[in-house]
């Protein structure tokens, strides 16, 4: 009896394990391939003191600006300012600000707007520990004013 059992303890474990391995569960922080429309796109998102702007051009392109901010311990800030064209597939945008060759910016568009930035602070261009890594907000929908540079 005991050994019937163990046998269908194994059994029904081996099966689980084959539907488990063959249905792997996407990953939270995987993009997806749905398309998002310029309503859902355009906008200004916001996380802590940092902001994109973000405009659907048409043709898979967005009008991007990034402005960031690091407020350091003695209360100063340091900034860092990007702008330019990203191509967009699906809801994924990428976007290499102008005038930088190690920088690229990684735009998914969700619920909210979930950044990740490969390359330094200088290597995009931006004031000391200026990153655009985080999960922005969207807080103004709609056609977004974009800021000229200093």
């Amino acid at each position: 009896m005991i050994v019937r059992s163990l046998f269908v303890f194994i059994a029904l474990a081996s099966a689980v394990l084959c539907v488990c391995a063959q249905e792997a569960p996407k990953k939270p922080n995987q993009p997806s391939s749905r398309v998002v429309t310029a309503s859902q796109v355009n906008g200004v998102y916001r996380y802590y003191k940092n902001e994109f702007r973000i405009l659907a051009l048409g043709n898979n392109k967005l009008k991007v600006q990034f402005d960031g901010v690091y407020m350091t311990a003695s209360g100063t800030h340091n900034l860092g300012t990007a702008s330019g064209e990203a191509s967009i597939e699906g809801n994924v945008a990428k976007f290499k600000p102008s005038d930088t060759d190690h920088c690229e910016i990684t735009l998914i568009f969700s619920n909210k707007l979930r950044v990740t930035q490969e390359g330094s602070d200088a290597d995009c261009g931006f004031g000391h520990n200026v990153i655009a890594d985080g999960t922005y907000r969207k807080i103004r929908g709609g056609k977004p004013k974009f800021e000229s540079g200093p």
